[in-house]
C-alpha cells in the first residue's frame, strides 16, 4: 500500500500550459481597457491605486462638453456614409470578381485589397495631395472618401467570402420559373447574402469612426472624436478622457459582436 503511494507521488503534475498561456495573453491585451474602465469610475484626479472612491463626474464632464458632442456627430456622420458607400462598392466588387470571369483577374483583386494593407499615413497625405491637385476643399465628405478607400476591401472579402460558397443552383430555379435576373436577385440572392454585407457595413463603421490619421490630414477645418481626444491629451490625461474612452468603447465593441453575428448567421446559411 505505501508502495502504492509512493508511485502515485512521483506521477508528474501535468499543467495546462496553452490554457495558461492564452489566459495571460488576453490579459495582457485587456489590461490597459479595465485600467481604463475603473480610472473613470475613480474619484481621485490622479489615476493611480488604491482607488480613492466611486463617482460619475468624469462622465458628466466629458458629456456635457459642446466640442465633443459635436465631434461625436462629425464621427457618426462620417461613419455611416463611409459604412455605406463601402457596403454598396464592396458588394458590386466583389459580384464582378465572382460572377465573371476576365484576364487579369488576379491582378485586380489584389489592386483591390491592397488599400487596406497600407499605412494609413500614406494613404493620408495621398489624398491630401489628391485634394490639393484638385483643389477641392477639405471637409467632411473628403474624410468619407478617404475612410471608404481603406473600408471598402474589408466588405469586397467579405462578400466575395460569401458568393464563392452560394449555391448557384437556387439562382437558376429562379429564372427556370420565369424569374428575371433583377427579380432573382432582389428575393433569392439578396436575401441569402444580406447578413454578410450587414456584418462587413458594421466593421466599416466601427474602423471609420476609430479612424485618426486618413480624418487628421483630410479633413479640413472641422474635427472628429478621436482628433479631438488626441488635441485633449496634448495638455494632460485628464480623467474625463478615461470616461470618454469607455462611452467609446461600448458602441464599438457592441457593433463589432453584431457584425461577428451576422456574419456567422451568414455562413450557417
Amino acid at each position: 500500500m505505501a508502495k502504492g503511494r509512493l508511485l502515485k507521488l512521483r506521477v508528474p503534475v501535468s499543467l495546462p500550459w496553452l490554457q495558461i498561456y492564452s489566459a495571460l495573453m488576453i490579459l495582457f491585451l485587456f489590461l490597459p481597457i479595465i485600467m481604463i474602465i475603473l480610472f473613470s469610475f475613480n474619484s481621485a484626479f490622479t489615476g493611480m491605486f488604491p482607488l480613492q472612491g466611486f463617482t460619475l463626474r468624469w462622465y458628466q464632464e466629458a458629456l456635457k462638453k459642446t466640442i465633443l458632442r459635436v465631434a461625436f456627430r462629425n464621427s457618426v456622420y462620417i461613419a455611416s456614409l463611409t459604412s455605406l458607400l463601402s457596403g454598396f462598392l464592396g458588394t458590386m466588387a466583389g459580384f464582378g470578381l465572382t460572377r465573371y470571369h476576365f484576364r487579369l483577374k488576379g491582378v485586380l483583386t489584389t489592386f483591390l485589397t491592397i488599400p487596406m494593407s497600407l499605412p494609413t499615413l500614406l494613404i493620408g497625405v495621398s489624398l491630401l495631395s489628391f485634394w490639393a491637385f484638385l483643389s477641392v476643399p477639405r471637409s467632411l465628405n473628403t474624410v468619407i472618401v478617404g475612410h471608404a478607400v481603406y473600408c471598402v476591401p474589408y466588405v469586397v472579402l467579405v462578400v466575395v467570402s460569401r458568393l464563392e460558397n452560394f449555391d448557384r443552383t437556387i439562382e437558376e430555379a429562379a429564372c427556370d420559373l420565369g424569374a428575371a435576373p433583377l427579380q432573382t436577385f432582389r428575393h433569392i440572392t439578396f436575401p441569402l447574402i444580406r447578413s454578410s454585407i450587414i456584418g462587413a457595413m458594421i466593421l466599416v463603421f466601427a474602423q471609420s469612426f476609430d479612424m485618426f490619421v486618413i480624418s487628421f490630414f483630410n479633413i479640413g477645418p472641422g474635427s472628429t472624436l478621436p482628433m479631438v481626444i488626441w488635441s485633449m491629451m496634448r495638455v494632460g490625461i485628464s480623467p474625463a478622457l478615461n470616461a470618454l474612452a469607455v462611452l467609446i468603447f461600448i458602441p464599438s465593441v457592441t457593433m463589432l459582436i453584431i457584425a461577428n453575428r451576422f456574419t456567422e448567421i451568414s455562413f450557417e446559411i
